[in-house]
């Protein structure tokens, strides 16, 4: 019998039989531990012990020490997405099912079935999955050639599944049970159901099979479920919260944008209060662009189909494109910003001496997103981006790069974010042909970003596959007052755009050469940025961003006029300024200043007319006494200067 070799975490090597399965490996590797795991990590892909070992390499055990680890997690989510759809087969005979996967947070199940889930059934789903837990049904592993699979669920009348199996499956396959519930499946999953945690079913929604419009409307129940109680309960808060946040609430009780069914899905209109802070955003970005050497430019929001056959992007993003033709010729709205400014850049001889070339644009884009996708301000099909370009030589790249991760830095800190994750995107080697260009240029232009990164010791994670078509990029992600993930800045590096485009520039040796260019958005885009913020400060916005920075509340009627005349006041002195006039109580009028979430309240009576004094109110402190009006325009001025976050 052949030998295996596996190098266990203390770093000694191991040979043992071939033939034996994960479980029995980890008991010989790990005899103290192995008791305590429930799956291995080989080479770096989570196997479970239902496996047999075909192969050796560094091996590790998955185990329950760590309530937060991620491996753990994903096994027990995976199997508890079998246990999700076991339940409602259960309860449900003739549902028919779809995929199930562990996904951030949880896992989900698709069902097709003719009738909708209603919320009584999502208690009954959860109740059922409970017993099926504590049953603590084996998880069983089997090996089934493919056309014993289509005939097994082509009895049961799983369509579904058979197609999967057509489309994804070898001529081996495995399936996978619990009980009475068999799936097609590649695993990793527990030994058992009882060593799955706490659950939670939180909510069905519609999803098109396979993520397409065409194809029938499936219903996606989601769910999760932690090792402890206490996770789950800081979970299921934590989703509390984040629905209090939510961007597309705040947006309507707040007045700042909608979104209206007579002109369509992912199409924003951004009402007097969210455009007021949009100015505020561009007016801070336009400055800080001007200090760093950009010129700010405009283009055209629709180009001949040509334009985009040169950039690639009909080739590799078309079906994200809106086509329309004008006088029997094919026009685009345009989808990206980058190739109308390889036109004003070249529209002139270009020297060295010229370089580098920051251009930048606020450029409304469009793309085709499906409306299964859209999502408020987060998934739109028209947005607007804080776009720039950057033309350089091959020996300014590095500086470039830099600058743009230093004022991305600067612009995000600005607007109260404190921490972030990196995230250098590269192409998947085994896929190369979903991108442009040659192997070399690929691994300078890659080398380019890490020497950047590595030189402003700045950590960053490796992600093959996530790179656009054109060259790779480095994706600074946020993290909001809630903790979450949220990607916005990018920045890319594009060798092939200034090939295919002819952007070149004349050297010192006075030759022509081929520019090198970046791409560079600090917000990713406006829409998207907004929505963050709205969630990031539960839309009570910084002062220097608050649409309405003070509302002076007059107690009565004859206040009227007083308060007037200090909104004109304050006006003047550059604050944004609004009167309450309404014949309400004071009291009423401050719960509604506090529910608009406005810095200040001004309160307006026969004691503030008669001392020349004011009483202002802030909405997180509450009553600050009465204060000099000039002193409380002072305190404005600093925290509008200062671009204070913090209340």
């Amino acid at each position: 019998m052949s030998e295996l070799t596996f190098v266990t975490a203390d770093g000694e090597q191991h040979c043992l039989p071939s033939g034996l399965t994960f479980r029995e490996l980890a008991v010989r590797l790990y005899p103290e531990q192995a008791g305590r795991a429930i799956a291995v990590k080989l080479e770096g892909e989570i196997r479970d012990f239902h496996t047999g070992a075909s192969g050796g390499g560094r091996i590790t055990l998955i185990t329950l020490e760590n309530p937060n680890d991620r491996d753990a997690l994903e096994v027990m989510r995976h199997s508890a997405s079998h246990v999700l759809a076991q339940a409602v087969t259960h309860l449900f005979p003739g549902v028919k099912v779809g995929i199930g996967p562990a996904i951030d947070n949880g896992f989900y199940y698709d069902f097709q079935r003719e009738e909708s889930f209603k919320p009584e059934d999502l208690e009954r789903i959860e109740s059922e999955m409970r017993s099926l837990i504590a049953s603590d049904q084996t998880f069983s592993r089997r090996e089934v050639t493919k056309e014993e699979a289509l005939d097994f669920f082509g009895q049961r009348s799983e369509k579904l599944k058979c197609e999967l199996i057509e489309e994804r499956a070898d001529q081996s396959l495995t399936l996978y049970q619990q009980g009475d519930f068999i799936d097609f499946c590649r695993g990793p999953h527990l030994p058992s159901t009882g060593a799955i945690g706490p659950i939670k079913v939180l909510k069905v929604a519609g999803a098109y099979w396979k993520g397409d419009e065409h194809r029938p409307m499936l219903q996606r129940i989601y769910a999760t479920a932690f090792f402890r109680q206490q996770d789950l309960d800081a979970f299921l808060q934590l989703q509390e919260e984040a629905a209090r946040r939510d961007h597309r609430t705040l947006g309507k009780q707040l007045d700042l944008f909608s979104i209206q069914e007579q002109v369509g899905g992912g199409l924003i209109f951004w009402h007097p209060k969210g455009a007021s802070i949009r100015q505020r955003i561009e007016e801070f970005l336009r400055q800080q662009l001007l200090a760093h050497g950009y010129d700010f430019v405009y283009t055209p929001h629709i180009a001949r189909s040509s334009l985009w056959q040169t950039s690639g992007h009909a080739q590799y993003y078309r079906d994200n494109m809106f086509f329309l033709e004008v006088e029997n010729e094919e026009f685009v709205l345009k989808p990206m910003n980058c190739p109308g400014h390889i036109q004003i850049y070249k529209s002139r001889r270009r020297s060295y001496r010229d370089l580098p070339v920051r251009l930048a644009e606020f450029g409304t884009v469009y793309r085709n997103e499906r409306g299964g996708t859209l999502h408020g301000l987060l998934r739109v099909k028209g947005f607007t981006q804080d776009d720039a370009h950057i033309f350089c030589t091959p020996e300014q790249i590095g500086a470039e790069v830099r600058a743009c991760l230093e004022l991305a830095e600067v612009v995000l800190k600005t607007f109260g974010f404190e921490r972030f994750q990196i995230d250098l995107s590269v192409r998947d080697p085994a896929a190369k042909a979903k991108y442009a260009g040659s192997d070399e240029e690929w691994d300078r232009a890659e080398q380019a970003l890490v020497e950047s990164l590595e030189e402003k010791g700045l950590p960053y994670q490796r992600k093959e596959g996530e790179a656009v078509f054109y060259g790779p990029k480095i994706d600074i992600k946020l993290f909001d007052a809630l903790g979450r993930e949220w990607q916005l800045t990018t920045v890319q590096f594009d060798f092939t755009l200034p090939q295919r485009f002819g952007v070149t520039y004349v050297g010192s040796d006075s030759k022509e050469h081929t520019a090198v260019m970046v791409h560079r958005a600090l917000l990713g885009s406006m829409e998207r940025f907004f929505g963050t913020l709205i969630e990031h400060y539960a839309g009570a916005f910084p002062f220097w961003l608050a649409p309405v920075q003070v509302v002076v509340l007059p107690v009565a009627e004859r206040h009227g006029a007083a308060a007037e005349a200090l909104r004109a006041r304050l006006h003047a002195a550059g604050l944004r300024a609004e009167v309450d006039g309404r014949p309400e109580k004071i009291g009423y009028k401050i719960r509604e200043a506090q529910l608009q979430k406005v810095p200040f309240m001004v309160v307006m009576g026969d004691r503030e007319i008669e001392s020349g004094r004011i009483s202002v109110r802030n909405r997180f402190k509450g009553d600050l006494g009465a204060t000099a009006v000039e002193d409380f325009i002072a305190e404005c001025a600093e925290l509008d200067r200062s671009r204070a976050t913090k209340p």
